[in-house]
């Protein structure tokens, strides 16, 4: 269970697009979070590596590197 709570005018959108379409808005909600947790959970272990990197407790490696360490070099 989740209770969230929303702008006003984004309550009124949602309400809106769920009478004008006979869903819930918990559906519109639901469809909502389902879409965006990847790309949340991506930017969020993109932003740790980042935070890694700068620190130096994680390795980087060049395009030549990578391209030499998987054969695909010229």
């Amino acid at each position: 269970m989740l209770a969230i709570r929303l702008p006003p005018e984004v309550e009124s959108r949602l309400a809106a697009l769920a009478q004008a379409t006979g869903r819930t808005k918990t559906f519109y909600a639901r469809e909502a979070i389902l879409e965006h947790l990847d790309d949340l959970e991506d930017l969020y272990l993109a932003e740790q590596r980042l935070i890694d990197v700068r620190a130096g407790r994680s390795p980087t490696y060049s395009l030549d590197e990578v391209e030499r360490d998987l054969g695909l070099a010229d």
